[in-house]
């Protein structure tokens, strides 16, 4: 076999190669780098900003600690509204739910039934002033 062929038979095993990629790019059916609505997001993300900046404004940012038994969230203020868990590895194990904290003001959640590793935690609160907050942690439960 001379060096032309080794040539074309290299070039073809390399075309192949990109073919297989292309078709494996195009049957895959979701992104999962982008959220589905990323752009109605996008045209919100300013009142998200507003929330956040007024967590840093009034000093309200709350405590949030995990251990092998629960998630507990404690808050500065009596607070009611909503906590998304965001598992980063799995979407579907993803959980929302509305909250209103106790005489202590804080939440407790139960960590059964939740996978251990990383998760995001989006809490979007209104304390008993009226503002409305929100902030972002990153937790690992064990």
């Amino acid at each position: 076999m001379n060096w032309g062929t080794k040539i074309i038979i290299g070039m073809l095993c390399f075309m192949s190669f990109i073919i297989v990629l292309a078709v494996m790019m195009f049957r895959s059916d979701t992104d999962a780098l982008v959220d589905q609505d990323y752009y109605e997001k996008g045209l919100k993300y300013d009142e998200t900003y507003r929330l956040k900046e007024n967590v840093l404004h009034d000093d309200v940012r709350p405590e949030v600690t995990a251990d092998t038994a629960a998630v507990t969230i404690r808050f500065k203020t009596s607070a009611g509204g909503s906590i998304t868990m965001v598992r980063i590895a799995d979407k579907t194990m993803d959980r929302a739910l509305n909250f209103d904290t106790d005489p202590e003001n804080k939440v407790v959640l139960p960590t059964a039934g939740l996978a251990a590793g990383r998760w995001k935690l989006i809490v979007k609160w209104t304390a008993a002033s009226s503002d409305s907050y929100l902030t972002e942690h990153e937790l690992f439960i064990p």
